[in-house]
């Protein structure tokens, strides 16, 4: 680590950094941190507190910046593969089923395991598919796109408006790869090994297109002919979202930041809906993730709960959950989150809603709702636990939410 990185942690105390004023503004209009603000005790230092975002950035004429996760390194990438790839994790939940090579931060952990999936999904060659491309050519291969032909050339020919099948490496799955690979090579904190590795994969796919900035990934199919190159593309997909963020100050151009970011709300609320969706389809349950709804009958206030269950056939609801990485207090009120559930729970038409938070002092708590004849239960996941403990607690949760259509 240069002694330009700055290290801070997950929800810690603020660290006094010396910054440019343009470097410590970026950072406080790009929203990585929970404040970014100047230290009014010491000139051209600016106080750093983080949030709940993790990982890695270097700022544009500052400092490499890393903010290391609460939770361990191995169990942040257990409950990354598991929202990538729930039947496989749930199959096999013991810890490394992302392999992060022993390493205990972020970048070094992410480009490790990628850099090890890659390399598994090319051992048998690169992939190749087919790919219709259209082009003018002096001959016909395949067919004649006849429209193109008449109001291009009026029908003239040479050249011919042709469209035809190639065989090829230029896939949706090799342009996801490479574009990761390209990725990871530009982030800090990644080990000459694993830097090497990754530029010989970026030689092997180097007959995919990259990928245009800015715009969606390609999409691909999982099938039998790709399934050696699913957990790459997955874990591919995963770094090329994490994208780093840019500051525009008014005038000028973005500026970019090189770097990998986890939002810890947005991946614990992935891990338990994934979770939860998985558990209950033991139970003959379907699950809705991020259901829309209206509070009101004229449809003004929208309202997303993380996860509607809902009965096999998926018509009627059963039961609503909403996931928060948060701390339960110590009297195991969350006002502002019990009022969102049980308005979740009177627009549903249902008698309970619940809450699953990251940790917690009690395992549960319930609240009976006066005159409503509601209950609101708040359940606790501690991230701390071995990871089978933590399957357990979702499947236990998962039980009581299919026992709830029992009631109903």
């Amino acid at each position: 680590m240069s002694s330009e990185d700055v290290s801070l942690r997950e929800h810690g105390p603020a660290v006094s950094v010396p910054l440019t004023t343009d470097a410590g503004r970026a950072l406080a209009a790009a929203s990585i941190l929970r404040s970014a603000t100047p230290d009014p005790g010491r000139e051209g230092h600016w106080l750093l507190r983080a949030g709940s975002t993790i990982g890695a950035v270097r700022v544009p004429g500052g400092p490499v910046v890393r903010i290391a996760p609460k939770t361990s390194v191995s169990r942040l990438f257990f409950l990354l593969g598991f929202s990538l790839d729930p039947a496989r994790a749930w199959r096999d939940s013991r810890e490394g089923t992302i392999d992060t090579g022993g390493h205990d931060d972020v970048v070094p952990s992410l480009a490790h395991a990628v850099e090890r999936q890659i390399d598994a999904a090319l051992r048998l060659g690169v992939l190749q598919g087919y790919r219709t491309v259209e082009e003018s050519a002096p001959f016909v291969r395949g067919r004649i796109r006849e429209a193109d032909q008449v109001r291009r050339h009026f029908g003239r020919t040479p050249p011919v408006e042709i469209s035809h099948d190639d065989y090829t490496a230029d896939t949706a799955e090799n342009r996801i790869l490479r574009a990761a690979v390209e990725r990871l090579l530009h982030l800090p904190g990644v080990s000459g090994p694993v830097r090497r590795r990754l530029a010989r994969h970026r030689v092997r796919l180097a007959d995919a297109l990259p990928l245009v900035l800015g715009r969606e990934l390609p999409r691909w199919q999982a099938t039998r002919l790709n399934s050696r190159y699913q957990p790459a593309l997955r874990l591919a997909e995963a770094v090329l979202r994490g994208t780093s963020p840019e500051h525009r100050p008014a005038g000028a151009a973005p500026l970019a930041m090189d770097g990998f970011l986890i939002d810890m709300n947005r991946l614990f609320e992935d891990f338990v809906t994934v979770g939860l969706r998985e558990a209950l389809r033991e139970h003959g349950l379907t699950a809705r993730l991020q259901d829309p709804h209206h509070l009101d009958t004229a449809e003004s206030v929208r309202m997303r709960p993380d996860l509607v269950v809902r009965t096999g056939d998926g018509r009627t609801p059963v039961a609503v959950v909403d996931a928060k990485y948060k701390v339960v207090k110590a009297d195991g009120h969350l006002n502002d989150d019990l009022y969102q559930a049980l308005a979740y729970a009177a627009v549903l038409g249902l008698g309970e809603a619940h809450l699953v938070y990251a940790a917690g002092r009690v395992p549960l708590r319930v609240h009976e709702v006066r005159g409503a004849g509601i209950r609101l239960y708040q359940h606790s996941l501690d991230l701390s636990c071995p990871a089978e403990g933590l399957l357990s607690e979702l499947e236990r949760i998962a039980g009581q939410l299919a026992g709830t259509e029992a009631r109903l």
